[in-house]
């Protein structure tokens, strides 16, 4: 747990200790200490009351309730006194002097109560953040168990943990990559969406730096190491995710920072009280008006007040499609104020599309130039093939389609050479005006060419998710900064930023710039990212808050994520900062009412106008009154945008 709540757990894990401590982390909700123990808690506690109220013993439910009483406290006592010992104070620290107080006072049931409660709460949030630490796995799993190098002109298969800076990697088509390096022979494309963001595949050829976890495409290279496994790409991104989770996890809660200063306050004033009046009166009298004033300070329905307004909203948000993880993040969801967001599979669809298409005389109609390209493509595995085939109405017979590594397709359609790729390999001709107007709105240009002749031309381009510029102006218009970072090109980048209506854009970063990114614009405010990809975790630990498109992303960017958004609707982005607003306003109002509770408390029980009954009597009814208003937290108020469906996209045919 954090080091601000005082339960244990306080020391965050370093990489180092990354296989120990997979051995040891919950895989389910039982498998939690804090939550066994406060189920044992709960078990006695219940068969306590059950006891009183059924008429047995006095000394039988009072055994009982103090039962329950030791099992709560032992999830958080021993690790409070651990901390008092260092001079840190927290909620635990408070629960402590509650419980003591109220048991030395005879009221073991309400102490009972409060461990139980606590220690939940606590046992639920070490297993949120155990489940944020397994998905660090789903990165490592991105490396081959096995990498070819090229030793004494023989293929040697080696594991990647083994290879040398220096050393030649053979990959060959659809292999992953084992590790950072420079292409020294071949040409290929390269998924590298895991790594860049690269909605499209990139191409490759010697010279090209290449990234651990990278997929190769069509032709088989050779790869010079120029970083081990341990430190390549995607060993950056653990380490970068684990330290910014381990900053996270020390970060203080609300209801912490309101019990530093309050915490040694009450002991202040107890203690002089029990001095000071024990010198003047009666010691007797003084000492229980000291431990009066210690029960009266104790943060019955704080401590609740915050918990049940956190469980309330967070199972509201699920009902939306939101996946809030803990009070911490809702707490932050709350009060964010800028918002990063990755373009690819986030502000778009993550589904190239046929954008354009253009003949390149009267000859030729668009749909004969996309029936020939859907030809050839409809024997490829490239990633654009999909888009293409879609887009064209038929698709003739193709024979003796070869790949060209790193250039396009040749085929034979009717009897007529055919070949498909990209500028530079094919020449555009008077096509070439075209060529640069669609780049230069980043869509990714796919020439044709029959019987020697270029005869049309066709964009795919990554569109806008339809609700995209809805959801930009709302939190636009919200106050908040709103900013793209991508790692496609910056031509792309800023073509559907302007779409969008966003001013400010990142293109052409490499995760590790993201997170440099993200870093400058917390130095200046709150700020959350949006992402969806294996790339994005960086950024995404190293944000206040982490929105993870869950349904389009990968199972890294969910579990490094605070925040997961499961469904494929943008809209439900400002739909969870508004619940979270709404659950924040409430828990201000539970922390302020439950402040107001103690302050009037405090002096009656000084000066004795209130005893030990009336004062958890108080108690008892504030903590009802806080538990109605967190309930509260529970009901959805979407706003007037989020009532009605998102706007369809106006459809946009490619042969326009």
């Amino acid at each position: 747990m954090s080091d601000a709540c005082g339960c244990g757990h306080d020391e965050p894990r370093s990489p180092g200790d990354a296989e120990v401590a997979e051995e040891r982390e919950p895989l389910r909700l039982w498998q939690v200490s804090e939550l066994r123990w406060a189920a044992v808690a709960g078990v006695l506690l219940l068969a306590g009351y059950g006891s009183g109220w059924a008429g047995g013993p006095d000394w039988a439910a009072l055994t009982l309730q103090a039962s329950a009483l030791a099992a709560g406290a032992w999830t958080f006592v021993p690790s409070t006194l651990r901390r008092l010992a260092k001079g840190k104070v927290g909620v635990g620290t408070l629960m402590t002097i509650a419980a003591v107080g109220a048991a030395a006072l005879g009221a073991v049931g309400e102490a009972a109560m409060l461990a139980f409660l606590y220690s939940m709460s606590e046992g639920l949030e070490e297993y949120s953040l155990a489940r944020t630490r397994r998905g660090l796995r789903a990165l490592l799993a991105l490396v081959p168990d096995e990498a070819t190098v090229l030793r004494d002109g023989a293929e040697v298969m080696i594991a990647p943990a083994e290879l040398r800076v220096g050393d030649v990697m053979l990959v060959k088509p659809g292999e992953r990559i084992a590790t950072d390096g420079i292409i020294r022979a071949g040409r290929t494309t390269l998924d590298v969406s895991a790594i860049t963001g690269e909605s499209v595949p990139v191409e490759a050829e010697p010279g090209s730096e290449v990234f651990a976890g990278s997929i190769n495409g069509t032709g088989a290279v050779e790869i010079e190491v120029t970083t081990t496994a341990a430190d390549n790409s995607l060993a950056r991104i653990v380490a970068i995710v684990e330290a910014e989770q381990g900053r996270k996890g020390s970060s203080q809660r609300l209801a912490d920072k309101i019990a530093r200063p309050m915490v040694p306050g009450v002991m202040i004033a107890a203690a002089l009280i029990a001095l000071i009046g024990s010198a003047l009166g009666d010691p007797l009298v003084w000492i229980e008006r000291a431990l009066v004033v210690l029960v009266a300070a104790s943060p019955c329905a704080l401590a609740i007040s915050v918990p049940v307004t956190v469980v309330a909203a967070v199972g509201a948000a699920s009902r939306l499609g939101v996946l809030v993880k803990g009070g911490a993040a809702l707490e932050r969801l709350g009060v964010v104020k800028t918002i990063a967001l990755d373009k690819t599979g986030t502000l778009t669809r993550n589904r190239p599309t046929v954008h354009e298409v253009v003949a390149a005389g009267p000859g030729f109609s668009k749909e004969r130039v996309l029936a020939l390209a859907a030809a050839l493509e409809a024997r490829s595995e490239h990633p654009l093939a999909r888009a293409i085939l879609a887009a064209a109405g038929t698709v003739p017979v193709a024979e003796e389609v070869e790949a060209v590594t790193g250039a396009g397709l040749i085929g034979f359609v009717d009897g007529r050479r055919v070949r498909l790729g990209r500028p530079g390999w094919l020449e555009p001709g008077a096509l070439a005006a075209d060529v640069t107007r669609m780049q230069h709105s980043g869509a990714t240009a796919v020439l044709v060419e029959d019987d020697g002749h270029v005869v049309g031309l066709i964009a795919v381009r990554d569109e806008l998710r339809p609700e995209a510029t809805e959801v930009v102006t709302w939190l636009r218009d919200g106050g908040y900064q709103i900013a793209m970072l991508t790692g496609d090109n910056r031509a792309t980048a800023a073509a559907l930023a302007a779409q969008a209506g966003i001013e400010q854009v990142h293109g052409d970063l490499r995760p590790e710039d993201k997170a440099t990114i993200i870093e400058k614009l917390r130095g200046e405010q709150s700020t959350a990212m949006v992402g969806d990809g294996v790339n994005d975790a960086p950024a995404l630990a190293t944000a206040d808050l982490g929105i993870a498109m869950g349904a389009m992303g990968t199972d890294v960017a969910i579990e490094t994520a605070d925040v997961a958004l499961m469904g494929e609707d943008l809209r439900h982005l400002p739909q969870a900062l508004e619940h979270a607003r709404n659950a924040r306003r409430i828990m201000l109002q539970n922390v302020g009412l439950s402040l107001a509770i103690v302050v009037a408390l405090m002096p009656l029980a000084l000066l004795g106008v209130l005893g030990l009954a009336a004062v958890v009597a108080v108690h008892e009814i504030a903590e009802v009154v806080v538990i109605a208003n967190g309930v509260r937290a529970g009901r959805v108020r979407p706003s007037q945008m989020l009532r009605s469906p998102a706007p369809a996209a106006a459809p946009e045919s490619a042969l326009a």
